[in-house]
């Protein structure tokens, strides 16, 4: 299998931006200044952000990236999505579209 990388997360996002589906699965939390998981994570549309900070977020609230090889790519393809799973010292999230 050909690897996941940065280039390849970015392209899925800019193709699909209109059909995106997001999950949220971890979060950093400034108040206890750690990655915390979120107990009631599901996919819902994503949605455009609000702050201008293209190379991290590629557009969306739900996407970050911190780069410098750091990020981790995962393919999601089952019965109902395609997309990403990512990881990194920011926290966890999926990056999908429904079949």
């Amino acid at each position: 299998m050909k690897k996941i990388t940065r280039a390849t997360f970015k392209s899925f996002v800019k193709k699909n931006s209109d059909k995106l589906l997001a999950k949220v699965i971890s979060d950093f939390n400034g108040m206890t200044d750690c990655v915390e998981h979120l107990s009631d994570a599901e996919y819902s549309p994503a949605r455009k952000a609000e702050i201008d900070s293209e190379e991290n977020n590629l557009g969306f609230n739900e996407i970050w990236l911190v780069g410098d090889s750091r990020d981790y790519f995962k393919l999601i393809d089952n019965e109902k999505y395609f997309g990403y799973h990512v990881s990194n010292c920011c926290g966890s999230f999926d990056i999908v579209i429904a079949k």
